[in-house]
């Protein structure tokens, strides 16, 4: 029968709805229990694409004897920790200060009161790899909790204390010292794989936000190691096993330091901040090669993780059939059941041997060999080669389609859909692919129909039914896309809803130290309120806001936003030149304050050539440090007054202003003397 998960919307949650573990929804039910028959409180946090979460449950909670003890002596509780990314803070933080270590599952014992007083990640059912065994843990958490219960009560006041230390830790403000943006090449260089691309030994991460911050550094000062650092990582990531070369799109992470194998989930943040760093360096480096990954990795999210409605779904499992990766991998004879006599080619193009590089003799698709070698070794040519591989993945593609696919995590977080929408309204407007905007567009309208309530966010929507008050990620994140909305369509409804949130996010989560806690005080109460510090698989809040804020500021002339930035990096000054590895979204955007950020306003109609041929130039310039703004939108967005005062074209020729602090030169009429006027510095080629 199924347990109360079942009324719930996440899918994680509904994956254990037929345990026999007796799950609790997190919510003042269990916590009333727990406090009612003086029982500790088993909390489980994870995702629905987590592999380990995935054997947990398997060896763990579908076990009736382990189920027995847990209904029995805890009161248990599971948490998506996508869907309540506050709830994972508080208890992921305190793990890592219990154990030193952090990951998911994340498995804690609480009080009551939610206190914490053990936890870890994995747990097997019996000990085992030098781990306790969860059926020896729970009778051991049970006996101390009859027979030793003050060591427990007063670990957990320990680890509160702990918690709430440095939850309201206050630095003293702070300027952030001078040279540490030119410090950043020399650190990312000393941790950089020269021969494989990325940042320290394995499992590699793909460094989206340290590469951005690498293509910000190359276009301002033309440093070349910043561009080799760029070029190596992409290119490496997108010829391994990390990037689904048959589909498009990247996994989470390589398990090794070639970006062979991979872990093979897919999450959506992943692929939309790839999406937007390969597009941004194909402006700044124009490869084409960039250019096609970006183009693939969008298509695949237009393909499969896409709902009828817009916006984006949140993850594709690494799983399916029981077996990591099974879906992704092939043989010889898979591919040439799939394409025929050309099979040893494409075999040869994707390293594929009877040997395998993964488990029992299955390849991960690689760029083993590229296309010229291949024309070189078979005597044919490139052009035909080329147009052989193009048919052979449509046939691949197709094939593997016919297998039993990972399960698809189908709720829509508005934080990740932010990220997207930016992302596909960057790439849209430098690939010149109007569908990328108008998808960004259709995101931005699903989240604004079904995802603001009283006027603020909400978090988490699936199946029409949108919940979970938004956090401070999910008002950065969107008031980003839709900045950058704005400046692909010039849609004015963009903008004054980006100034709207932006006054929401001020209002409920502003921290005094400088920033934004990561919930608003009127969420679900939590022993502490967290804040965000570090950017991590995505970035942080207070980094994308102080960029937010910066960007309003440059539109509106709101000094008032302006100082809130500046809060916001007074407030990690400490931290930035300690370890800047930890905070790349943050330093993009105190490169921005300190590059000379440009106002450009555009006069004219859209659709018209000339008006278009500017607003192109724009985006051809790879100058990051500038907004951009359409005179005529002050009719719609007040706040724009002063930037566009006197400037719109009403009828006239396209007219192009460059201004830096609101002091504007002569109008531009020709896209290249545009350019020219955005150029920053002129890069060694």
């Amino acid at each position: 029968m199924p347990n109360r998960l079942a009324n719930e919307q996440s899918p994680y949650l509904l994956q254990h709805k037929d345990n026999p573990v007796d799950w609790y929804p997190w919510g003042e039910e269990a916590f009333e229990r727990a406090r009612s028959e003086d029982k500790p409180i088993f909390l489980s946090i994870g995702y629905s694409t987590c592999h380990w979460c995935h054997v947990m449950e398997h060896e763990s909670f579908e076990n009736t004897a382990i189920a027995d003890v847990l209904n029995r002596d805890f009161v248990p509780i599971k948490v998506d920790r996508e869907e309540r990314p506050d709830v994972d803070d508080v208890y992921m933080q305190a793990v890592q200060m219990m154990t030193g270590q952090g990951g998911w599952p994340l498995s804690l014992f609480l009080t009551p009161e939610a206190r914490p007083f053990y936890g870890g990640t994995y747990y097997p059912p019996r000990s085992r790899w030098g781990r306790p065994g969860f059926a020896e843990l729970l009778g051991a958490i049970s006996s101390a909790w009859t027979s030793r219960r003050d060591e427990l009560e007063s670990s957990a006041a320990e680890m509160l204390g702990h918690l709430e230390s440095e939850a309201h830790a206050r630095t003293a403000p702070n300027e952030i010292p001078a040279g540490v943006l030119d410090a950043v090449v020399p650190v990312f260089a000393r941790q950089f794989d020269a021969e494989n691309g990325g940042f320290g030994a394995a499992p590699k991460f793909p460094p989206s936000m340290r590469l951005e911050l690498l293509i910000r550094r190359w276009v301002r000062t033309g440093d070349l190691a910043a561009r080799e650092m760029v070029e190596k990582t992409l290119t490496k990531m997108a010829s391994g096993g990390m990037y689904d070369q048959i589909g498009g799109g990247f996994h989470r992470y390589s398990v090794d330091a070639t970006w062979t194998v991979p872990h093979f989930e897919k999450m959506l943040y992943d692929n939309a901040m790839l999406a937007r760093v390969y597009a941004l360096a194909h402006r700044a480096f124009g490869r084409a090669e960039d250019a096609r990954i970006v183009r693939e990795t969008l298509d695949y999210l237009l393909r499969e993780m896409t709902p009828d409605d817009g916006g984006f779904l949140a993850a594709q499992d690494a799983d399916s059939e029981g077996e990591e990766g099974t879906f992704y991998v092939w043989t010889p004879a898979s591919v040439e059941e799939a394409v025929g006599a050309e099979a040893p080619l494409v075999c040869a193009r994707f390293g594929v041997t009877p040997q395998g590089n993964f488990e029992n003799g299955a390849t991960v698709l690689t760029l083993a060999k590229s296309i010229s070698e291949l024309a070189a070794e078979l005597g044919r040519s490139e052009e035909e080669i080329d147009a052989v591989l193009r048919d052979a993945r449509e046939k691949m593609y197709a094939a593997r389609s016919r297998r039993v696919p990972p399960g698809t995590d189908d709720k829509q977080l508005t934080d990740w859909t932010g990220l997207a929408i930016s992302a596909f309204a960057i790439a849209g407007r430098i690939l010149r692919e109007p569908r990328y905007v108008d998808a960004a567009g259709a995101a931005a309208e699903r989240v604004l129909r079904q995802c603001v309530r009283d006027g603020g966010l909400l978090h988490r929507a699936r199946r029409g039914n949108a919940a979970i008050d938004a956090f401070a990620t999910d008002y950065a994140f969107v008031v980003e896309g839709l900045l950058d909305l704005y400046e692909a369509t010039f849609e004015s409804r963009y903008l004054a809803e980006a100034l709207r949130l932006q006054k929401v996010l001020d209002e409920r989560f502003a921290d005094p130290r400088g920033g934004y806690y990561l919930s608003a005080e009127r969420q679900a109460a939590l022993i502490v309120r967290p804040r965000e510090t570090f950017d991590g698989a995505t970035p942080s809040s207070n980094s994308v806001s102080a960029s937010n804020l910066l960007r309003i500021a440059a539109l509106t002339g709101d000094e008032a936003a302006r100082g809130r930035a500046d809060a916001i990096f007074s407030a990690f000054a400490g931290l930035l030149p300690q370890a800047p590895s930890a905070f790349p979204r943050l330093l993009c955007a105190l490169d921005f304050r300190d590059g000379a950020p440009l106002e450009v306003v555009l006069a004219g109609e859209p659709g018209r050539d000339d008006f278009d041929a500017l607003w192109n130039a724009v985006f051809d310039s790879p100058r990051l440090n500038r907004v951009l703004a359409r005179a005529e939108s002050a009719d719609e967005v007040p706040e724009l007054s002063s930037l566009a005062e006197g400037r719109s074209a009403r009828g006239g020729p396209a007219r192009a202003y460059v201004c830096e602090r609101f002091a504007c030169k002569a109008p531009i009429a020709e896209p290249e003397e545009l350019k020219r006027a955005l150029r920053e510095t002129e890069p060694e080629s």
